[in-house]
């Protein structure tokens, strides 16, 4: 065995006396493997094919690549053989052209034209197919005799000479007459693209085509219809190129028993016993009284100031009516001046007087009680909004806002406008004087709010945010100190009177529906209430403090646009919508 070999091996290798002969060499067992057979033979196929494919040029009509071409396979030739179903060999999804495939020009069509016509003018041009730009064809000697110039680059010395040329051409001509040689000449240059009179003769304006089609005299009855045109265009137009406004008799009708009573007081006169009961009001619940009469929707209405015994309404029917609270409840007289729908109504300090806006362009100013127009204003614009100064001396003073995105300010007496105020970049749709009416606050269909200083054109606080919407109506709070703003966004913000105009983020009055409609917003006489109408015929009501929903009322059917707080009653309410109607609530 082979472990007793090593027990008589000695210390030098040898083996004892008793040692064993040499042992066997070992037997080397074949190697063996478990993974079955593959047959590499599709591999070595798809490996072909692959070098095949890499080799061959791109079909420039697939819509996809399978593998990374190379770059000389991109930049290769289009080639191959013709295609079966194209008579001229070339596939439909290769045709850019009716002839066939059109390979872009490595030119650019600036560098052919300047080329070409340096070839047709001097005899030689650039090589395209050199491989460098310095290789010229043509006529050489005429290349070295103008030093390579194109007809694009000329010398400024030759221009000149050529301008020389030409005028003293032109002086000749005037004298003597052209000679053979210079009508040769002349000629020439004519049939040469490259000169400046082949340009100047084949020159064409873009509408040089059009001039074809008009006629050389108008016929009768299109000279009749321009003098027509002209005649009615010359009377809208006023003085200073303004438009005019339309113009309309100005009539009034009055509906009572008699103008004066037995005691020769006037039917506006207020009556004697009208105070206020208390200084708290309370949210109106039930309809006492409904009066129509206007044949189309009512825009706006007014209380008679202080007393509220009798109420303005302004309708889409052109017409302005007043009508009675407290006794007959019956309209007392209609107001007609206008020939298109009224927008905005504003009574004078005592009422006596008030003014009126229309869609017609114009302002009018009239007497109450006798229904004649004192006076008429007119931009040629629209009017949105009309406002006196509230203070008692300035009641001649009229502010209006107009479509044309300016504050017009009219002295009433002389009848001429002391100032614009020219700021805004929309329409201006309400004017609201703070600040013991040495300011005022105007908005716009800009969205935003700007301060002014009355008879200063400068606004003073420019108010406009990102987020901000337009503010269609602006009321102020009794106590003067805010604004509340009418945001189409389907909210009211308030606003400070203060020094820095800021949003009162605190208080915001939400629910209702107004985006789209100019719904007034209004405050209670004693400021505890907000309310407004909105698009949906209801009258809202919100707690002033806590910002709460406190009632809603349906009013109308239809868009609910105004809503007016009795000054002296103090649970009173009248609102006014599209249907018509003017509600009375209690």
């Amino acid at each position: 065995m082979d472990l007793l070999q090593s027990y008589a091996e000695d210390n030098d290798g040898n083996l004892g006396p008793h040692s064993s002969p040499e042992p066997s060499p070992p037997r080397l067992l074949p190697s063996k493997s478990a993974a079955p057979k593959v047959d590499d033979t599709t591999l070595a196929l798809t490996v072909a094919q692959t070098n095949q494919t890499l080799a061959r040029p791109i079909d420039p009509s697939q819509h996809a690549v399978a593998f990374n071409p190379t770059y000389d396979q991109l930049w290769a030739p289009i080639c191959g053989p013709a295609h079966p179903y194209a008579k001229d060999g070339i596939a439909q999804g290769m045709r850019n052209h009716k002839l066939g495939f059109v390979e872009d020009a490595a030119i650019g069509s600036f560098l052919f034209d300047e080329q070409y016509n340096t070839f047709q003018r001097y005899g030689y041009a650039a090589d395209p197919c050199a491989s460098t730009g310095n290789e010229y064809v043509g006529d050489l000697d005429a290349l070295k005799q103008n030093d390579g110039i194109s007809v694009y680059n000329i010398r400024q010395q030759e221009q000149k000479r050529r301008r020389i040329e030409l005028k003293k051409e032109d002086e000749g001509q005037g004298a003597e007459g052209p000679g053979e040689e210079e009508e040769e000449a002349a000629a020439a240059e004519a049939e040469n693209p490259a000169t400046d009179t082949w340009l100047m003769k084949n020159k064409k304006s873009p509408w040089a085509g059009k001039k074809e089609g008009l006629q050389g005299e108008l016929t009768e009855e299109q000279k009749k219809y321009a003098e027509e045109y002209a005649k009615k265009k010359g009377e809208e137009r006023g003085e200073g190129g303004r438009e005019k406004a339309e113009v309309v008799s100005d009539k009034s009708t009055f509906h009572g028993k008699e103008e004066k009573d037995y005691q020769g007081r006037s039917w506006i006169a207020p009556p004697k016993d009208a105070k206020a009961t208390n200084d708290h009001c309370y949210i109106p619940k039930r309809l006492v009284h409904t009066w129509s009469g206007h044949t189309k929707g009512v825009s706006a209405i007014r209380f008679f100031p202080k007393h509220g015994h009798l109420i303005l309404s302004a309708g889409m029917d052109t017409k302005v009516k007043i009508w009675d609270v407290f006794n007959s409840g019956k309209c007392m007289r209609t107001y007609m001046g206008h020939s298109k729908a009224v927008r905005d109504i504003s009574f004078c300090n005592d009422g006596t007087k008030f003014l009126t806006a229309g869609y017609d362009k114009n302002i009018k100013y009239w007497d109450t009680e006798t229904g004649k127009v004192i006076s008429t204003f007119s931009t040629g614009k629209i009017p949105y909004v009309v406002k006196l100064h509230p203070d008692d001396e300035k009641q001649n003073i009229l502010l209006a806002g107009m479509s044309d995105k300016k504050i017009v300010q009219w002295d009433m007496n002389t009848g001429q406008i002391t100032q614009e105020y020219d700021q805004h970049l929309g329409a201006v749709n309400t004017i609201t004087f703070v600040d013991d009416n040495r300011r005022f606050v105007t908005s716009s269909d800009d969205k935003s709010l700007r301060v002014w200083e009355f008879g200063i054109p400068v606004v003073i606080k420019y108010i406009s945010e990102p987020h901000m919407h337009s503010m269609p109506s602006i009321s102020l709070h009794p106590n003067t100190n805010w604004l509340a703003a009418q945001s189409l966004d389907n909210q009211i913000l308030i606003y400070s009177t203060r020094e820095r105009f800021q949003l009162n983020k605190k208080k915001r009055f939400a629910g209702h529906i107004v985006a789209g409609y100019a719904c007034q917003v209004n405050f209670s006489p004693d400021g505890r209430f907000v309310m407004s109408g909105d698009g949906e015929g209801r009258c809202w009501f919100w707690d002033w403090k806590s910002c709460k929903v406190f009632r809603t009322l349906k009013c109308h059917e239809g868009v609910c646009i105004g809503c007016e707080w009795h000054p002296l009653e103090q649970s009173k309410v009248a609102t006014c919508g599209w249907d018509g109607l003017i509600k009375y609530w209690d």
